[in-house]
């Protein structure tokens, strides 16, 4: 018999938000989420637009929310715009706060797993949990399956002498000097006086010298005219950009640690926008389709992931196309070019864009005039896979 109904493998935010909603919505289930770090989440901020999620979507993630603005900027050296869509940033430290209040001694934390099977979790302790199901979030693993480009980053939440004036998060400045291929600054103002800056590049390689980005922080900073008081905390990360691959091959290829046909989510299912590498939506969407699934037994569990994952890697070969155009047509110093270009278009196309919902019409408008890369180069990207429809 089994210790109990599911057992949750990561309490990021995958993990934390698949708990969640089954919560909420089967509270009688017996769930476990085992984290092998001291506290849910780590140490993030995830950010998305009021458009991302459905209405369903927003009322599962509105008790995680910590910031809320109305309107958001870009800056590129050719113009700035200001759009009107909402924005919206969780930090990690609310995540661990709100699920630990809600979950209680459903959470196991500092409890690193040793090796996973459908039904079993054996702890680095010795622990073995028994479940008729487990669900594997622990966050993206290296597959030769998947051809990836990076989206690398170092961030700092400051405390400045004065007020620093925003307004509104600077979710693109790529005005900066684009070293190590599109860089650009982000800014998140939390109140007149504390911001989170992050230096993000997408970039052909994962290294990460976080003492040369914390320095272009600081230069950052210098340039606005503010002066840092005080550096409250940092976070640091190294994202997958999906230029290509085989999805089923991915879940069919084993896993180090893993025995059988475990199910997945999040980043270890291959769940993140191609081009923006956004995850949010994607951990909202499985977590309420999981949530609302009648048999969550391991076989009906693994089926309901795979099909989600391999349903949304189908569905995005045109986000995956660009992808390929920024980091295979582009040079890496001109690549600002590409995201320049489409921020010219009209907002609810933007809206569309990173809630993953691009229709044909957008599509096209996308692609319509000259492109911003080398027109061979372009060609040369497109023919790696049908960019039109659903792949």
């Amino acid at each position: 018999m089994s210790d109990i109904d599911l057992a949750i493998l990561g309490g990021g935010l995958a993990g934390g938000l698949a708990a969640l909603a089954l919560h909420r919505r089967k509270p009688d289930l017996s769930v476990a989420l085992i984290e092998a770090g001291p506290r849910l989440g780590g140490e993030h901020t995830w950010s998305f637009h009021d458009t991302d999620l459905t209405r369903e979507g927003m009322a599962l993630i509105e008790p995680l929310i910590s910031y809320k603005w109305p309107a958001q900027q870009v800056k590129f050296p050719a113009y700035e715009r200001r759009l009107s869509t909402g924005y919206n940033s969780i930090a990690s430290s609310r995540f661990h706060d709100v699920l630990m209040e809600m979950l209680g001694a459903a959470v196991r934390l500092e409890a690193p797993v040793d090796k996973a099977s459908p039904e079993s979790v054996t702890l680095k302790s010795g622990e073995t949990i028994r479940a008729r199901a487990v669900l594997d979030c622990r966050g993206a693993a290296a597959s030769p399956h998947l051809k990836l480009g990076f989206q690398k980053f170092v961030g700092q939440e400051l405390r400045l002498a004065a007020p620093h004036g925003f307004d509104a998060p600077v979710i693109m400045d790529a005005t900066v000097p684009q070293i190590d291929g599109y860089r650009f600054i982000y800014v998140l103002p939390f109140d007149e006086r504390t911001l989170l800056i992050e230096d993000t590049r997408y970039a052909d390689g994962p290294g990460l010298p976080v003492d040369v980005f914390r320095k272009e922080i600081a230069d950052y900073a210098a340039a606005q005219g503010w002066r840092i008081e005080e550096v409250i905390r940092e976070e640091e990360g190294v994202l997958p950009i999906a230029l290509g691959g085989d999805i089923d091959a991915f879940w069919d290829a084993p896993q180090q640690g893993v025995e059988g046909p475990l199910a997945r989510g999040g980043m270890r299912a291959g769940l993140f926008h191609p081009l923006t590498g956004y995850s949010l939506p994607d951990a909202v969407a499985l977590a309420l389709e999981i949530a609302g699934q009648d048999d969550l037994s391991a076989p009906a569990l693994y089926n309901v992931t795979r099909g989600h994952s391999t349903r949304a890697w189908r569905e995005r070969s045109y986000y995956r196309f660009l992808t390929r155009m920024l980091f295979l047509a582009a040079s890496p110093e001109k690549r600002y070019r590409v995201l320049q270009r489409f921020y010219k278009m009209p907002e609810p196309l933007i809206e569309r864009f990173y809630a993953g919902r691009s229709g044909f019409a957008d599509k096209a408008r996308i692609l319509m005039g000259k492109p911003p890369v080398p027109v061979v180069k372009a060609a040369g990207v497109m023919r790696e896979e049908s960019v039109m429809g659903n792949g």
